[in-house]
């Protein structure tokens, strides 16, 4: 039986008990926890290294205000990057190609940033739906496009992580697919096509990486505005 290159993006179901929740705590198995030794192993040095590096980064442009989202923003980041990476594994389904689930991760944080902004400066908060010095006639359909970007804003985060990992898969699929279609025909083709399967392959590993951590920008971005 012939299945749809989109079977693979259904949530997968096992003995009618949806297998999303164990796809979503997988990933915490595999961090190296810490230990009480004195000298740490590389795996945890080098997991130490990167999240020092990538909080720095993340936190410069924000002032101390939004300092304490860095424990947040870190973990939030290790998640999706764990996710996107372990979904690229054979037989493996990738929880962050479900748009409900980027929503979910969205709209929360985003709202929470919003909610922090007029909470604490609700006077510049507001002033940016209306840019200083806007003509009196375009105040209104000003405050209408602000108010739908501003909204937007959530469902821009999900949908742009759904669609790279999805249109990545989906590609992936399809010259796998062509690879082996061409091998007993045209070897050479078949060859070349898988070579380019592995630069895909590269590629999508570089994309999942980036995703994640694009995704954690965007939110500490608005964040910014905020605090």
């Amino acid at each position: 039986m012939m299945l749809s290159f989109f079977d693979q993006f259904m949530s997968p179901v096992y003995m009618g008990i949806p297998l999303m929740a164990v796809a979503l705590t997988l990933p915490w198995i595999f961090f190296p926890a810490p230990s009480s030794r004195w000298l740490n192993n590389r795996l945890l040095t080098l997991q130490g290294w990167f999240i020092n590096r990538f909080t720095q980064q993340l936190l410069l442009p924000l002032n101390l205000g939004g300092h304490k989202w860095a424990l947040l923003f870190t973990s939030l980041m290790v998640f999706l990057i764990s996710l996107n990476m372990l979904g690229l594994l054979p037989y493996t389904f990738t929880p962050t190609t479900q748009l409900s689930l980027n929503l979910g991760l969205a709209v929360p944080l985003w709202l929470a940033t919003v909610i922090i902004g007029l909470r604490n400066q609700p006077t510049a908060a507001l002033g940016h739906l209306l840019p200083e010095g806007t003509p009196t006639l375009l105040i209104p359909i000003l405050i209408i496009i602000e108010t739908i970007s501003l909204f937007i804003r959530p469902l821009a985060l999900g949908v742009r992580l759904t669609a790279n990992l999805t249109a990545g898969h989906l590609l992936i699929q399809l010259i796998a697919t062509a690879a082996f279609v061409l091998l007993p025909m045209m070897p050479t083709v078949a060859i070349l096509t898988a070579i380019l399967l592995f630069l895909l392959t590269l590629l999508e590993v570089a994309v999942a990486m980036i995703q994640a951590y694009v995704f954690v920008l965007l939110l500490s971005l608005y964040l910014q505005e905020n605090v």
